[in-house]
């Protein structure tokens, strides 16, 4: 685990920008799976303002760990988002795009999506694998859409499954936490004084830890990095990177 800590959030967005030139340069093909969340929000502006022009876009190809069941014109979409954010400021074909189609009948996008993802990306022991997956973790411990209620569907069988929030009864759908710890690289994306308790609980494996979905994220490929501002690492023993 490599924890690296900064000042605040707009030096984690660039700090992440420039792992994520690191990540995709050389490649054939570059299959990256992005998170939700305030925090990609800004990292997504400054990867799109400062650093666009050190990536090539044509091997780039853009997946999502989870998506709220809305249409894509929908506020509350990850898919919008991203494209305000990102799509619409840098050159990326249309077909490097790969959404959740959250309009859909939830049960049969997530088939769909769980198809797709065994087409396009290669597998290990059956599962399919991405290059990077992108994370951020809830103030009540979920990662992608995996949310303690529902923490069975951690190791769900299917790649791709139908999550339930647990407040608004909104559905999601979500990769399977089997797809994130096969990806060769997984990135936490956290910022803010709000998540510092659960980020010190991931972390540091306190007492009850295990009954946030976010402390089963643990790559086989051993490469997990933690971009924290210093809010969010506040209750960490750890220096600042």
């Amino acid at each position: 685990m490599d924890i690296k800590i900064y000042k605040d959030k707009n030096e984690v967005a660039v700090q992440f920008s420039a792992y994520f030139v690191e990540q995709a340069a050389g490649r054939d093909v570059f299959h990256v799976a992005l998170s939700g969340g305030s925090t990609p929000k800004i990292v997504f502006d400054v990867l799109a303002e400062n650093f666009a022009d050190q990536v090539d876009w044509s091997k780039v190809h853009f997946y999502w760990g989870d998506e709220r069941c809305v249409p894509p014109s929908d506020d509350e979409s990850n898919y919008k988002m991203t494209v305000e954010h990102l799509f619409s400021k840098i050159d990326i074909p249309n077909e490097n795009i790969n959404r959740i189609l959250g309009e859909k009948e939830p049960n049969g996008e997530a088939m769909r999506y769980a198809n797709l993802l065994e087409i396009d990306l290669d597998r290990v022991d059956g599962i399919p694998q991405f290059d990077l997956v992108i994370l951020g973790i809830g103030d009540d411990g979920h990662t992608a859409s995996i949310f303690p209620h529902e923490i069975k569907l951690w190791n769900a069988e299917d790649h791709c499954v139908v999550a339930t929030h647990p407040d608004s009864g909104q559905k999601r759908v979500s990769i399977n936490g089997k797809v994130i710890n096969t990806a060769k690289e997984v990135a936490f994306l956290v910022t803010g004084a709000s998540k510092a308790e659960k980020v010190e609980a991931v972390i540091e494996k306190t007492e009850g830890s295990d009954v946030y979905p976010a402390s089963l994220v643990n790559p086989k490929s051993g490469r997990l990095i933690w971009f924290l501002d210093e809010e969010a690492a506040a209750k960490l023993n750890q220096d600042p990177s």
